[in-house]
Formats: structure tokens, C-alpha cells, sequence
């Protein structure tokens, strides 16, 4: 049986998710197509140009999941681990803290908060 969320916490949820959800969506499909801003900002961390396309499609297929609701936890944990890179790597080219290393923290709040909001089954990992 599944509780019933007001609407308000309900499109609150829905908007928190939609921002993570659209930001990997447009990153993903630019690692893909691979205009040449992409290419560069890529090679500055340390990456080939050939392991471009492979961590859009890694992105992609993450967020698919988290948009689903069926698939949302997994989605949220694949991006977790996909965020965590993203600090890594930004430590490792000494980037700024809050606005770039930092940044991928902000989008896992943002993705656990409203996966929070709407899912009983992750509140309860929390109570």
C-alpha cells in the first residue's frame, strides 16, 4: 500500500528531480555529439577523446533509470557513483571547491532530496 504525498511536496520533489534529470540529460547527449568545448573541457581533466562518448552514454543510461520511477533507486545510486567520479576528478585538477568540485554534491542533494520527497521507500532507509 502506498501513502499518499501532498501535491505540493509531491511537485517540489518532481522539480528538484526535473533539474538533475535535464542537467545529465543535456551533459550526456553533449558527450555524445561532442562539440568542441566538450572535447577540450574533457581533455583539460585528464580524459582521451575516445572515453568521451563512453561516460555520456554512462550518463545517460543512469538518468534514464532515475527518471523511472520504477528504476529511480538504482538510477540515484549508478549516479551517485557517477558523481563521485566527478569530485574525483575535480580534486585531481585542483578545480575550485564550491562553484566545480562541489557541484556534483549539490546535483546528489538535489537527485536524493527529491527522490526522498516522493519515494516512502527511501524515507524509511533514513527513520
Amino acid at each position: 500500500m502506498r501513502s499518499q504525498i501532498s501535491k505540493t511536496r509531491l511537485w517540489i520533489a518532481r522539480i528538484m528531480s526535473g533539474l538533475v534529470i535535464l542537467f545529465m540529460l543535456f551533459d550526456g547527449v553533449f558527450k555524445l555529439i561532442q562539440p568542441a568545448p566538450v572535447v577540450e573541457g574533457t581533455l583539460v581533466l585528464g580524459y582521451a577523446e575516445h572515453h568521451i562518448g563512453v561516460i555520456g552514454i554512462l550518463a545517460l543510461v543512469s538518468t534514464v533509470l532515475y527518471a523511472i520511477p520504477r528504476t529511480a533507486v538504482l538510477g540515484a545510486l549508478l549516479l551517485t557513483g557517477f558523481f563521485g567520479g566527478v569530485i574525483a576528478t575535480q580534486i585531481r585538477v585542483d578545480a575550485p571547491l564550491f562553484s566545480h568540485t562541489l557541484f556534483a554534491v549539490y546535483l546528489a542533494i538535489l537527485m536524493w532530496g527529491g527522490l526522498w520527497l516522493r519515494d516512502e521507500r527511501v524515507r524509511k532507509l533514513f527513520i
